[in-house]
């Protein structure tokens, strides 16, 4: 990130960066390939006792910020868990426990779960193609006297296999809804998927005529719509920010590498045409650092330009981000696909995250819909 910190932001920064350092090596990650989880709890509380999940969350719930700019902050933990690959539901944790704290969620322990780490709620809004989430959701959620009704089907949840509860998001009518649902409610069930990350998890959940009480809904029921736009707006943020720690970490391994690499007597770094392929990767990071920071700014300020910042931000990274540590893996020749060298983690991090919440393609229409709207409106 380019943004100007605070002496308390670097403390905050630095210190995630160097509990992420003893706690997930890469050691640990490749270990825990085949585990069902991914991480451990006790690892997902000492991170939350470090300030990771109560930034987005009002104080009255027992939420904090560093420098009163909670979205701003909390991208500098995302930084560095791209940075490090790190295991953990960071952006997903974080906007769920800011939206039931802004829905004013009954359920207050639920809330100081999620901020002590003892607790996940999986948030339940992607759908799948071709807008995973979007627009147009399908999800039913329906009202019936004192209970509300769901049904359909949320594909890459993520750690829903952990979770105690859901945050199902669906329409209501021409409105959105959220609902917590417990995953031990009947008609739940929880089929884990397969993933590229080593430590990511996630699953599809299929919820068949689930009822809970009208009190579970966050929210007004079918009045969601422009809290889930937040939360949105909130998630592609924060998954723009890891993506972008994954690009530094693997373009500076890649420039140490082309340093130490020597080829008939000189580093690979001086080679002229490898030089003119690190300046093209170069442009590429800190255009993506520019434009993460002012979609964080954005949201946070809640201005009018933030959906198209954002979904500029993960279309940009998303591709050109792909592009960089492609060019990572290619100069670091034959080592460079193999799965001792660590490289891969942040291939594999980058590629989850170029999907999650639309790709750039689905960012680059929706960033063009939103700008034509804008010119519409003004031409009226």
């Amino acid at each position: 990130m380019l943004l100007q910190l605070s002496s308390e932001q670097e403390f905050f920064q630095k210190t995630t960066a160097r509990y992420l350092q003893d706690n997930a090596p890469v050691a640990e990650l490749r270990r825990r390939r085949d585990d069902p989880e991914g991480f451990k709890s006790r690892y997902w509380r000492q991170g939350a006792e470090l300030g990771w999940t109560s930034l987005l969350v009002s104080e009255d719930d027992g939420g904090v910020s560093i420098s009163g700019r909670g979205l701003v902050d909390l991208t500098l933990v995302a930084y560095e868990f791209g940075r490090h690959a790190a295991p953990g539901p960071l952006a997903l944790t974080n906007v769920v426990a800011g939206a039931l704290s802004a829905g004013q969620y009954a359920d207050k322990s639920l809330i100081a779960g999620l901020l002590d780490g003892s607790k996940l709620v999986a948030w339940c809004i992607s759908e799948g193609s071709p807008d995973d989430g979007l627009a147009n959701l399908r999800f039913e959620i329906s009202q019936e006297g004192n209970e509300l009704v769901l049904n359909g089907v949320k594909r890459s949840v993520e750690s829903a296999n952990q979770a105690s509860h859901l945050l199902v998001t669906g329409r209501t009518g021409s409105g959105l809804s959220q609902v917590v649902v417990p995953v031990d409610a009947p008609g739940v069930s929880i089929k884990p998927m397969q993933g590229v990350d080593l430590s990511r998890r996630f699953s599809l959940v299929k919820l068949e005529n689930v009822r809970v009480p009208l009190s579970a809904a966050v929210g007004a029921v079918g009045g969601a719509d422009a809290a889930v736009e937040l939360q949105l707006q909130q998630a592609l943020v924060l998954l723009s920010a890891e993506a972008l720690g994954a690009m530094q970490a693997s373009f500076d391994m890649t420039v140490e590498w082309a340093f130490d690499r020597y080829s008939f007597g000189r580093s690979l770094a001086s080679y002229q045409a490898l030089k003119h392929r690190f300046a093209h990767m170069a442009t590429w990071l800190q255009a993506s650092h520019a434009v993460c920071d002012e979609a964080a700014r954005a949201v946070n300020e809640a201005r009018p330009d933030a959906a198209e910042l954002v979904s500029a931000a993960k279309a940009y990274v998303g591709q050109y981000g792909a592009e960089l540590i492609q060019d990572c893996v290619q100069l670091h020749g034959g080592i460079g696909v193999t799965f001792e060298h660590d490289l891969h983690l942040y291939l594999r991090r980058l590629t989850l995250i170029r999907t999650l919440l639309g790709t750039p393609d689905v960012h680059l229409r929706r960033l063009a819909e939103l700008v034509a709207k804008k010119e519409n409106g003004r031409g009226e």
